[in-house]
């Protein structure tokens, strides 16, 4: 499902070469919820960033989905992603478009026939329990509900694997419990889950496989 050897993730600040990540492997298996976590400026975002291959690599080897990230070509790219769901601290929401437009938006992109995008995108919005909010726009939510609308734009696409960064850290206690609660059944429903959070707590709560990261190294694999 993923697997990284060896990588290292470099950025030039000057003529000085700052390590982001630095010689990091695991594997992640078909089916796993697995919670990424360490302080802020750790370096999940990074690592997130090369697992959807939004960068690449300094050094080492990544595999997603079958697919090694360091040579893929631009379509092997495009169609990985339609098989990664990605849901981010901030919602990302269009603000000129419904919470249905927001969603349905990702199926017309990837050329879904019209006669199915309704029902996919309730769907969804029923996994994430927004349906009543299915015509409000983003300034009329929540914050709670922005990121539930959020997921359900992530998991439309049916992902394989949802990689989520942060998705709680805006939003308060009660509301991040909600969210937890529906991560965690979209994991049940057969997704594979890496949920990224610098909250130890919330770690220590979710009760799952937890990779630690400190200063760009892997230095925990626990659970």
């Amino acid at each position: 499902m993923i697997e990284l050897q060896g990588v290292w993730k470099t950025f030039s600040v000057g003529p000085v070469k700052v390590p982001a990540l630095s010689d990091v492997s695991f594997r992640v298996t078909r089916g796993e919820f697995v919670v990424l976590t360490g302080p802020s400026g750790a370096g999940k975002t990074t690592l997130l960033r090369l697992l959807y291959r939004e960068d690449v690599p300094s050094e080492g080897e990544i595999s997603v989905l079958g697919q090694e990230l360091n040579s893929a070509r631009r379509r092997e790219v495009a169609a990985l992603r339609r098989s990664i769901g990605i849901v981010f601290q901030d919602s990302k929401l269009l603000p000129g478009r419904t919470v249905y437009e927001n969603i349905a938006f990702v199926l017309r992109v990837t050329g879904t026939q019209r006669s199915e995008i309704t029902a996919r995108v309730f769907d969804a919005l029923r996994a994430v329990g927004l349906s009543a909010r299915a015509q409000a726009y983003p300034a009329q939510l929540s914050q709670g509900e922005a990121q539930r609308a959020a997921l359900a734009r992530a998991i439309v696409r049916r992902p394989t694997l949802l990689l989520a960064d942060e998705p709680t850290g805006n939003i308060d206690d009660a509301m991040a419990a909600e969210i937890h609660d529906v991560i965690k059944d979209i994991w049940v429903s057969g997704t594979t889950v890496l949920f990224a959070t610098h909250q130890a707590r919330l770690a220590t709560l979710l009760k799952r496989r937890t990779l630690v990261l400190e200063g760009g190294r892997l230095v925990k694999d626990q659970g």
